[in-house]
């Protein structure tokens, strides 16, 4: 345990000390909207940087090849904060994050959710409103759009699959955007949540990346029906 304590340690100092390095860089690319796609691109290097450093790599299969030139919501399911860092990698593309309000706030991430990514006050209808205003917005120039669809890690250990928001998937069929769901089942493992409570190890994490699930012949009414067959693609994948 006490090595698990100190390599969590490790990690928070990596994330620190690239993110620092890069800073200059990232602040200039935030000044402007035109400038995200290649934020998202050092965002991409920082994520795989600063999780190698101390032994954190990730591994994806997938279910079919995915064309990034195209416009996806993506919805993984979430068990630690490595999953921000798999997203980034994966999504070979510009794309922005979708999270809650307090991320504007965090050392590391409020850069990025005041310029790339969009906070949502889930509590709040008029915040909830904007946000994903917002995001569809961002849809419709080509930015892919990554959520969560639990809204949190569970609190629970080992964690399980929270119910799903409906958000992602009313916006994904409003706007006849496919939606890709990606199941991790053992980052946990290396780091569940932040990592503080019971620390972290180095290894491999893996993801399932499924196939894109078209929208286009779907309702407002199929909301929730699509959002019950990704839970369930996942569920399925994850155990």
């Amino acid at each position: 345990m006490l090595l698990k304590k100190v390599h969590v340690y490790l990690y928070v100092i990596s994330v620190a000390l690239t993110y620092f390095l890069l800073w200059p860089i990232f602040y200039y690319l935030s000044r402007k909207p035109s400038r995200y796609r290649s934020m998202n691109a050092v965002r991409r290097a920082w994520g795989f940087l600063s999780s190698a450093l101390v032994g954190f790599f990730f591994k994806y299969e997938y279910e079919q090849l995915i064309d990034w030139s195209k416009t996806y919501v993506v919805c993984p399911n979430h068990t630690s904060n490595l999953d921000i860092a798999a997203m980034c990698i994966l999504v070979n593309n510009n794309c922005s994050f979708m999270g809650k309000e307090e991320l504007k706030d965090g050392l590391v991430t409020k850069l990025f959710f005041k310029s790339v990514d969009i906070p949502v006050n889930r509590d709040s209808k008029m915040s909830s409103y904007r946000a994903f205003k917002e995001a569809g917005e961002r849809l419709k120039n080509g930015t892919s759009l990554i959520i969560f669809p639990e809204g949190k890690i569970d609190d629970e250990y080992p964690p399980k699959l929270h119910e799903f928001k409906n958000g992602p998937f009313r916006l994904a069929i409003d706007l006849k955007i496919p939606i890709i769901p990606v199941s991790s089942s053992n980052t946990w493992k290396m780091l569940w949540d932040d990592g503080t409570k019971y620390g972290t190890r180095p290894g491999i994490c893996k993801f399932y990346v499924h196939k894109p699930i078209g929208t286009h012949n779907l309702t407002a009414d199929d909301a929730d029906t699509l959002k019950d067959e990704v839970y369930n693609i996942i569920q399925q994948k994850i155990g």
